[in-house]
């Protein structure tokens, strides 16, 4: 492995919790070879972030690490700290999932760019290294403009750009990208995507790219890794491995990237004199902004749902889509229009009729680690709104959520849990549980699936969809990724800058869009293909 830039050799490592020891990695080896990109994918959990972590010696003091790590011929595991610091930023670059939390929130990004650069290049005057720092801003297509601004002036995809200019200031040999996009909208993830491989023509280095993202590993990859529960169980050049997996566990993580036309037509509706579940008439939310300034997040929008529908609310970050769903739940400002739940009127009614109105509605949020009570116990949680809402207690209520536990597939012994306890999608099954609680006529879900891993994401959405054709309430789906809304709505809205451009059956505008902000979207949605993903690159690129 002495040619390759990066190589494992039988790496373990090993957490010590509570006086019990965790084992994170098993016996991986594996290399990165020069001018290549390697994906390394697998679930959360399956080792992939810490062998990463590893090679740049960031292991919290309870990791104990065996076996072997070179970079360039050199033992890491064997360097001194200020060999370590020498080789982080310099020769090793990484960025990380988060960019707003990894850049420091009271320095504009041009210090510490700035910083950057004359930390590893001392030589290098403050105005050389300013001129390097607005160079690296042009290169990954940030204006000169924003060199003053701070993380918080920028949006997500900014903070990312920045974070490549960081990681890219010094030329280094290796760039690890630990799951780069996962925060971010697909059309964001694509441009993302996009500065990454132009970075690595110039810089002449290699990119280990870690994600849990098939489509992604479709587009970038040169060559993939996959991790399972801290094991390499499958190596294979990247068309080969989308061809011709060797393991399920590889072919399950295929089949998890949502793919368009995979459902059946949802039947016609039928005439009906029931009003709509939800109906939303010339609705405009606006903010009072800085200096007395009005912003529009919502701008004169209608949108029906009847009952027993799913109906796909997408577009972009900053689209107003979940401003329109916090309207309905009344913590987004209703400036015009009108609101109706069930035929009721929100905007006219009294507490009491709100009050009732709204308790049916279920809503599921798209972090369920923080819209779950961390001091509560799942089953609390689960049968609150039962208390709240209804006045149940005691017997009742423990029956009442334990079938609530079977309507979700978790175990009913699991009520005394705590959410610290239970993984990420097995938390979001618990916000579908207290969702559902009510009966609800309608239910919200923003964005429930996007912090997920892709498989967990199509067991909650296959969860989704069977309830709700058992309880036939409304859904308002709420996403930016039209290849999720493809395999569970009937209808679809499309939004952006705060009107509704396009919507329709599903079929009319996923397959046959009418405006090019849909199209784009459809474009942008990545695939398990590396053909189809180099076509479109090519394609954009041509462009």
């Amino acid at each position: 492995m002495s040619d390759q830039v990066l190589s494992f050799e039988d790496l373990t490592v090993d957490f010590e919790v509570g006086g019990t020891t965790h084992r994170a990695v098993d016996k991986v080896s594996f290399g990165v070879q020069p001018g290549e990109v390697l994906a390394v994918v697998g679930e959360s959990g399956s080792g992939k972030s810490v062998t990463a972590l590893a090679a740049l010696g960031l292991l919290p003091s309870n990791a104990s690490v065996g076996g072997r790590i070179s970079f360039g011929g050199d033992d890491v595991l064997s360097m001194s700290r200020s060999e370590l610091t020498t080789l982080r930023g310099r020769r090793i670059a990484m960025i990380f999932q988060d960019p707003v939390g990894a850049l420091d929130p009271v320095f504009t990004i041009g210090a510490q760019l700035v910083e950057m650069i004359r930390t590893h290049q001392p030589a290098l005057s403050r105005g050389e290294a300013r001129e390097r720092a607005l160079e690296l801003l042009r290169m990954v297509e940030i204006p000169e403009t924003r060199f003053k601004y701070y993380p918080h002036q920028l949006s997500g995809g900014q903070c990312q750009r920045v974070m490549i200019a960081i990681a890219v200031a010094c030329d280094p040999e290796l760039l690890i990208a630990d799951e780069p996009t996962t925060a971010l909208d697909v059309t964001v993830q694509q441009e993302v995507l996009d500065v990454l491989l132009a970075m690595r023509s110039k810089i002449s280095g290699s990119i280990m790219i870690i994600t849990h993202d098939m489509g992604v590993v479709a587009d970038v990859a040169d060559r993939v890794v996959v991790m399972r529960k801290g094991a390499v169980v499958e190596t294979a050049e990247v068309h080969e491995l989308f061809d011709h997996p060797t393991q399920p566990y590889t072919q399950a993580l295929l089949d998890a990237v949502p793919r368009g036309g995979l459902r059946a037509e949802a039947p016609a509706d039928s005439a009906s004199d029931t009003a709509p579940a939800l109906s939303i008439e010339d609705l405009v939310v606006e903010y009072r902004g800085r200096r007395g300034r009005t912003v529009r997040a919502v701008d004169h929008v209608d949108l029906v749902l009847n009952p027993g529908e799913i109906t796909g609310l997408v577009g972009e970050s900053g689209s107003g889509k979940s401003t329109i769903g916090k309207s309905v739940l009344g913590l987004a400002p209703i400036t015009s229009g009108e609101v109706r739940v069930a035929g009721q009127a929100l905007t006219k009614a009294s507490s009491a009729d709100v009050r009732q109105t709204r308790a049916r509605i279920g809503v599921v949020f798209q972090n369920p680690a923080g819209s779950l009570n961390p001091r509560a116990t799942i089953g609390q949680s689960i049968g609150e709104p039962l208390a709240v809402h209804r006045g149940v207690r005691g017997t009742e209520l423990r029956g009442r959520v334990e079938e609530l536990l079977d309507s979700v597939e978790l175990p009913r012994a699991w009520a005394g849990r705590y959410p610290h306890e239970l993984s990420g999608g097995q938390r979001q099954r618990v916000s579908i549980a207290r969702a559902i609680s009510l009966d609800p006529d309608l239910l919200i879900a923003d964005e429930p699936t996007s912090a997920l891993d892709v498989s967990v994401q199509a067991t909650v959405l296959e969860l989704l969809r069977s309830i709700q054709d058992r309880l036939h309430f409304a859904c308002l789906f709420i996403s930016h990724d039209l290849a999720v809304v493809d395999q569970v709505c009937d209808r679809v809205a499309v939004m952006s800058q705060g009107r509704l451009i396009e919507q329709g059956d599903r079929e009319s505008v996923l397959r046959d869009p009418q405006d090019a902000y849909t199209v784009r979207l459809l474009a942008a949605a990545p695939v398990p293909d590396p053909r189809e993903q180099a076509r479109r690159r090519g394609i954009r690129l041509a462009g």
